[in-house]
């Protein structure tokens, strides 16, 4: 079986407190993004979703389908930054292109984006 590799994640409470505190937010309907520069080579994420959201089933899948559209952006972004995703309710129904183009949009906005020519 073919392994993916491994997203480096945040974990630690203070670790997404420093995102919060010290770093810059963007916003979308379906997300807000905490950025701040990490002193690695590569990003590091986190996703947080209320409780108010839902029960843990509907927070999963906020989760999974932030995940998602985090790492198939990859590529394009810039690398060093704590990242941290808060889910949306909309983000639940929201079809994948339009959580993509949000995004895209919102990284482009915290300057996260790798700006090739």
């Amino acid at each position: 079986m073919a392994s993916m590799k491994k997203a480096t994640t945040l974990k630690l409470n203070y670790e997404f407190r420093r995102v919060y505190n010290k770093g810059k937010s963007g916003v979308s309907p379906f997300f807000v993004v905490y950025a701040r520069p990490n002193r690695g080579d590569r990003n590091r994420l986190g996703v947080t979703v209320s409780t108010k959201l839902g029960k843990a089933v509907v927070r999963n899948r906020i989760r999974r389908r932030l995940r998602e559209v985090y790492r198939l952006a990859q590529p394009e972004m810039k690398q060093g930054y704590d990242i941290v995703l808060v889910g949306r309710s909309r983000a639940l129904t929201a079809p994948y292109p339009e959580l993509t183009r949000a995004y895209r949009k919102t990284c482009e906005k915290l300057a996260l984006w790798e700006d090739k020519p």
